[in-house]
Formats: structure tokens, C-alpha cells, sequence
């Protein structure tokens, strides 16, 4: 049973924040694909085979967070293991480091090749344009950021957390989930972000800030095959 938005994100998001954004009508919505490969649905038992067939092409594949539909024939539906969904209920303690700036259009090509290398498969050529992004540049070099990506009135996603290989073991993304973390805090919006159980390092980070898992939330791939 859905009771919080945040049981189910993607479909949330795009009947709120993002619902300008929104492809399809009724309980079936998705991102345009150069924004984000996430689809949502209302509820699991959505009759869903005609509204995907309109918004998915032929072997292309969509995510969804929390609830995904039976898989009308054609299509391939893969459950991935569930994602630790954590959320920030107070603010964190600041922390010392290099400036931060916000990101816009001038450094997307940086944002590209920082999250091509080390955050692949879902940050596209206007993800950037989701939410607000924040980075702490080095020797000329985007060396880590931080973004917003889903959202409601009430809470906002953390996302694209991500250092370059280069520039690891400084703090740096403890430093740029401290800063946005609270100034969503003081927006009065809800901080929460995902997580695979199996990033044990990133999972003990946002332990160590304050982060409490809300939900072990389910993670799914759905796939148009071939026509």
C-alpha cells in the first residue's frame, strides 16, 4: 500500500515538482528520455500496456523506483535488488573545505564527464536541469558534485553524489551532502536520497551524517523488446 509519496518517487515527482516534465497522462507518466530514463505508475495493478507502448520505444528500457506494473507481453520486466531509501531529518554539522558553486550550462560538459565515469546509466544530457547542482572545482577540474533530482513540495532527492577518482579521500562529498542537505532543511523540504546496499562506503557515510534508512525500496527495469 502507497502511504507517502516516497513509496513511490519517480511517479510522484513527475505529479508534482516535475509535472511539467511529465510524458503520458493518467497513472502512467515517464521523464523525457534526455532528462532521465525513469517511468512511474500510480499502483501495481495499472493497466499499463497501451500508455507504455506510446512512451517507450522499441528496445529501450525505463527504471522505476518502489512500485512497476506486470509486464504486458513484449515487454521484460527485472526486479534488481532493493535500494536503501535514507532520509536527513536534522541539520548536519558544517563542514570545512574547498568553495562550492552552483553548476549551470557552462560547466555541463564537466558534469557529462564526471558522472560518464563514475555515476553511468542515468544521468543524461539535461539531468542538470532537474534541480539545482553544486560542485567544488580543483586545479581546473571538477573534482566532485552533488545534485537534485526527484522531488515534491515536501522533499527533495540528493543525486549524482560523485567524486572523481582523482580527487578521493579528501571529504569532498561529505562536504557537498552537508551543505545541500541542509539548506533543503532550512527550504523546509525533507532531504532523502538512494542507495545500493552493496556501497558499503557511501552507506556509512550518510550514516556517519545523520542519514536513517526509511525503507529498503524496490528497484526495476522495464524493457520494450523489439518489434
Amino acid at each position: 500500500m502507497i502511504s507517502s509519496p516516497l513509496d513511490n518517487p519517480f511517479y510522484s515527482s513527475l505529479r508534482s515538482r516535475h509535472r511539467d516534465l511529465a510524458r503520458g497522462t493518467g497513472d502512467v507518466v515517464r521523464y523525457p528520455a534526455d532528462f532521465a530514463p525513469f517511468l512511474g505508475v500510480a499502483d501495481e495493478n495499472v493497466e499499463a500496456a497501451e500508455a507504455l507502448g506510446a512512451l517507450v520505444a522499441p528496445e529501450e528500457s525505463v527504471y522505476l523506483i518502489g512500485v512497476a506494473p506486470r509486464a504486458p507481453r513484449g515487454w521484460l520486466l527485472e526486479a534488481f535488488g532493493p535500494l536503501a531509501q535514507m532520509v536527513c531529518m536534522s541539520p548536519i554539522e558544517p563542514i570545512d573545505g574547498p568553495q562550492i558553486i552552483e553548476l549551470s550550462d557552462v560547466h555541463r560538459r564537466d558534469v557529462l564527464a564526471l558522472t560518464a565515469l563514475v555515476y553511468p546509466h542515468y544521468f543524461r544530457q539535461r539531468t542538470m536541469e532537474l534541480g539545482r547542482y553544486f560542485g567544488i572545482y580543483q586545479d581546473g577540474r571538477l573534482a566532485a558534485m552533488i545534485g537534485e533530482r526527484l522531488g515534491t513540495d515536501e522533499a527533495q532527492e540528493m543525486s549524482a553524489i560523485c567524486t572523481h577518482p582523482d580527487f578521493n579521500g579528501r571529504g569532498y562529498a561529505r562536504r557537498l551532502t552537508a551543505f545541500l542537505t541542509n539548506d533543503n532543511l532550512a527550504r523546509g523540504r525533507l532531504p532523502f536520497l538512494h542507495v545500493s546496499h552493496e556501497n558499503l562506503r557511501a552507506l556509512r557515510l550518510y550514516e556517519q551524517l545523520g542519514y536513517e534508512l526509511r525503507a529498503n525500496i524496490g528497484f526495476f527495469s522495464l524493457r520494450r523488446e523489439s518489434v
